[in-house]
């Protein structure tokens, strides 16, 4: 059964009052001419912070936040995902219980992104939420040793 996410993240974030409809057009504006994900965009504008962000999703979605600064991921775990898909979609996964992979986004309103890590890992997926950050620094760890 899927969840149903009614909200894009910048629509969020205006409902929120952590960014105005001014910085979400410049923001879309500037990834489409450079790429990257919207809250990374906002980040780099100054207008807000991914922990900000995060806390929106926390609030509004109940994904529970998990800070992973200093959260050991096991590799073997992490490689589950290609490298390229972690980095396409800004997650890693962090643990696995059977056929239940927990997986850590910077936007867990990727419906596609979950989708895809279900369909190339066969498990189903449990997201919690956390930064880019976070999970840049995590992929450069779990990821290097292969």
């Amino acid at each position: 059964m899927k969840k149903i996410i009614p909200k894009q993240l910048g629509e969020l974030l205006i409902s929120c009052k952590i960014i105005t409809l001014e910085h979400l057009e410049e923001a879309l504006k500037v990834q489409k001419e450079k790429g990257g994900l919207i809250g990374q965009v906002l980040v780099s504008m100054g207008v807000t912070t991914e922990d900000a962000i995060a806390q929106a999703l926390t609030a509004q979605y109940g994904f529970p936040y998990l800070p992973l600064g200093g959260y050991d991921v096991d590799p073997e775990v992490a490689k589950l995902v290609p490298e390229n898909v972690a980095r396409q979609y800004c997650l890693i996964a962090v643990d696995r219980v059977g056929n239940l992979l927990t997986v850590a986004m910077a936007n867990p309103l990727n419906q596609q992104a979950v989708e895809d890590v279900e369909m190339i890992t066969h498990l189903k997926i449990q997201v919690f939420v956390t930064t880019s950050t976070d999970v840049s620094e995590s992929i450069k760890r779990s990821y290097k040793a292969g």
